[in-house]
């Protein structure tokens, strides 16, 4: 069942991509004849005019009219059947057949077709902003090479299990997330993290879908289902960005309710007061005049610009390998003055050695190492991965029995009839263990066996190149607060805290521990002050989920922190988090720039229009200059 919904996913993608350059194209011929009959009509407006009843204008003009407004006026048609009567288009379509109605052909045409021009230089420019998005649609894999008893066959992503080898031979997008079981070689990860750099991968490696191999050819064993890779999940996120509105698309949307219903009631003031009021006024004149506020108050420069605008945004920041999933969380970004840092694999990398082997009691070296082996087999942490890597024997899995995991504590698990346990310091005083070495410094993994206390292991994690800039561009931007929330102990949280600049830290936190410290910080920040969270593992989902906006480590994150987050770094770099707020921040001060920009010009326009200054064909030039003015300054979000 799940396959058959990945496949018509991915066969709709194309078909609606299909569909809009197929629609693009009826749109750029249409405008053509348009325009071609306006220019007839406009040019030889005196000889149509002169014909038996106009016939010859008519003629021109109403198809051309159509032709250009047939959605407008099938769309005010279907609003009027509901009942939502004020709109843009129930604007345009007063205006152009009250045009009509004083014989000014010409006017209602070019209202038409400018408005057919502002639509379509819209479309080239969301077009232009979904490039980078699009980019993402093109890295779906097409096929795996899966290999079995009879050989390599060329099949479906989507048809390949997990725990089936597949190969990636050079210049190939990798299908499906696997682990490397043989060769090594460069990879293109431009497309998932918008890092231009390619990486060295080798043999038990973890790679994921979507990356392109360049030199070597790589066998993988595949982890996870296509339906679960991480390319099917950031092509999910984009593709849903932009349902959830920002509040400034909202208070346009609201605004737009009332400010449409007073440009109609005041044009309809305008075409019937003065000519009772005014001695020898023409109702003609103020008709026209009417007809001319409505033209100019059309509100098409803001419909089109502020979407477009958050579009650029949310485009300009996968560009930059930061997926946003809703215009509303640009807004948010807005008005965050606190930011929370998980450790391990946020501000560190996450890539642990171990560095000392310390046994206690009797025990030697290579059985603390064992029985640290042992009890980490199962586990997905950094620091078992990082035991694994430091031992050289096989690990014999039938001896393993009752694996647990102990949040926030460590493991502990049954090993050839011995109970072990290895984490932390806190662990070691809920067992009642009895142990010398409370202080040691760096990251520690203590281990018991059958309550005795076996010695420790030393590991040690590096600070990401990027981080310390990253907390210094964040005060820069006026971020108020920097806080560290680790499970780790006090003193690596305290040098890493002191190596970074940040302003605070909390340690030996357990999951629970970090919501509550989260809590905190949200209860004494000031009111329409916002914290953002940033983290990755499993253990990070519930203060991203609590935060005000919450960011996830997309690259080596775990799926719960991606999911929970609202806003994903695929590059895995701390230095994101001000680029994410730079992006917002651009994309509000544009938005506005057109708000702002539109009401002034409508605002002078409607002021010209009522005293009969501006006629009907500078009230189309106005509104749809002013369209075009937003439209062109939307798209310097994505190109900048």
């Amino acid at each position: 069942m799940g396959k058959h919904c990945c496949t018509q996913n991915n066969s709709s993608h194309n078909h609606h991509h299909e569909r809009e350059d197929v629609n693009l194209k009826k749109e750029v011929i249409s405008v053509i004849v348009v325009s071609v009959l306006f220019i007839l009509g406009f040019g030889f407006e005196n000889q149509l005019h002169n014909t038996i009843y106009s016939f010859g204008e008519y003629l021109v003009f109403i198809p051309a009219y159509l032709l250009a407004g047939w959605n407008v006026l099938m769309s005010a048609g279907k609003n009027i059947v509901k009942g939502k009567f004020f709109d843009e288009n129930f604007l345009m379509t007063v205006a152009t057949l009250g045009a009509f109605a004083i014989h000014k052909l010409p006017e209602a045409v070019a209202v038409m077709l400018f408005f057919k021009i502002g639509e379509l230089f819209q479309e080239l420019a969301v077009n232009r902003s979904r490039k980078s998005i699009k980019s993402l649609l093109e890295i779906r894999p097409d096929y795996a090479n899966l290999q079995d008893e009879d050989g390599i066959k060329k099949v479906n992503p989507e048809q390949v299990n997990i725990g089936d080898f597949i190969v990636v031979k050079p210049g190939e997008k990798i299908p499906l997330d696997g682990e490397i079981l043989e060769g090594d070689s460069q990879v293109d990860t431009s497309a998932l993290t918008g890092e231009s750099v390619p990486r060295m991968v080798r043999k038990g490696e973890t790679v994921l879908a979507g990356m392109i191999n360049q030199t070597g050819v790589l066998t993988l064993k595949v982890t996870k289902l296509f339906a679960e890779s991480s390319i099917t999940r950031i092509l999910d996120l984009v593709e849903n960005a932009s349902s959830k509105k920002a509040p400034t698309q909202k208070f346009m949307s609201k605004f737009a309710q009332y400010y449409t219903p007073i440009v109609v009631f005041t044009s309809l003031a305008v075409a019937l007061i003065p000519p009772l009021l005014i001695p020898n006024a023409s109702h003609g004149e103020w008709v026209y005049r009417a007809l001319v506020l409505l033209v100019i108050s059309c509100p098409c420069g803001l419909v089109i610009s502020i979407p477009l605008g958050y579009f650029g945004g949310v485009g300009r920041a996968a560009k930059k390998g930061i997926l946003v999933k809703g215009a509303t969380y640009l807004d948010s970004l807005l008005q965050v003055k606190t930011i929370v840092f998980d450790k391990t694999g946020t501000l560190t990398k996450g890539v642990f050695q171990v560095t000392n082997i310390v046994p206690y009691n009797g025990f030697t070296k290579e059985e603390l190492l064992a029985f640290a082996v042992g009890v980490e087999t199962y586990s997905s942490h950094p620091i078992a991965e990082s035991i694994r890597q430091a031992y050289e024997g096989e690990i014999d899995d039938s001896i393993i029995d009752n694996y647990q995991e102990l949040a926030g504590y460590g493991v502990s698990a049954i090993i050839d009839g011995k109970r072990v346990i290895a984490g932390n310091d806190k662990l070691l005083h809920q067992e009642n263990i009895s142990h010398d070495t409370c202080n040691v410094t760096g990251t520690v993994v203590h281990l018991a066996v059958d309550n005795n206390y076996a010695g420790y292991i030393l590991i040690a994690d590096q600070i990401k190149e990027d981080a310390t800039f990253a907390i210094s561009r964040l005060k820069e931007l006026g971020i108020e607060k920097t806080v560290m929330l680790t499970g780790d102990n006090k003193v690596i949280a305290s040098e890493i805290a002191k190596n970074l600049g940040l302003d605070s830290y909390q340690a030996e936190l357990l999951p629970e521990d970090k919501v509550t410290a989260l809590e905190n910080l949200i209860y004494q920040s000031k009111e329409k002050e916002k914290v953002a969270v940033v983290g990755d593992g499993i253990n990070d989902a519930p203060i991203i989920a609590r935060a005000d906006v919450g960011m996830a480590m997309g690259g080596l994150g775990s799926d719960a922190a991606i999911e929970t987050a609202d806003i994903v770094i695929m590059t895995d770099a701390p230095s994101k988090v001000p680029e994410a707020i730079e992006v917002a921040r651009k994309t509000h001060n544009i938005v506005w720039q057109n708000i702002v920009f539109a009401l002034a010009v409508k605002g002078l326009f409607i002021v010209l229009g009522t005293f009969g200054v501006a006629s009907l064909w500078e009230a189309v030039f106005a509104d749809v200059g002013v369209a075009l003015v937003a439209i062109f300054n939307a798209t310097r979000i994505i190109n900048n």
